[in-house]
């Protein structure tokens, strides 16, 4: 495929799995059955039922959670590259317990914001790899997990 196809369909998953509302059904559609899933906040996941599962659970605790692009799409061969910023508010239940350090408690109203940089790798119309490094100092200073400086 070309980089401008592979822009297309990273494009369609930042809005469908990253954006509000997200389209749970574009797991299966655009992610290959062993996708590699990783965010330095979290264990490394595999598979479209491990990201389903965090999507979801993400999801349930910061139920406006929303991301958008902050640029264009950079393309080279199979990887597309892209900035974005986004976060939500915590009204949720706790569901991560693969934080480096810490935890917040149940429904605790705190609001993160946030940005990174995501590197999607895109084979035959699906996303192989999802790799990603966000700003997690600053998502653990906002809900409290951490003492800011």
């Amino acid at each position: 495929m070309s980089v401008e196809e592979n822009k297309e369909i990273v494009g369609r998953w930042f809005t469908e799995f990253w954006g509000n509302p997200w389209n749970p059904k574009v797991i299966d559609e655009l992610a290959h059955p062993d996708i590699r899933f990783e965010y330095s906040l979290h264990q490394p996941m595999r598979g479209h039922d491990q990201v389903r599962d965090f999507a979801t659970r993400f999801r349930t605790a910061f139920p406006d959670l929303n991301f958008w692009g902050t640029a264009d799409l950079i393309g080279e061969g199979d990887y597309i590259v892209g900035q974005w910023e986004g976060g939500g508010t915590h009204t949720g239940p706790i569901v991560f317990d693969d934080l480096p350090i810490g935890s917040v408690p149940a429904a605790s109203g705190k609001t993160m914001r946030f940005t990174g940089t995501t590197v999607l790798k895109v084979q035959n119309g699906l996303i192989v790899e999802e790799l990603g490094l966000d700003d997690g100092v600053k998502v653990l200073q906002q809900l409290g997990i951490i003492a800011t400086a």
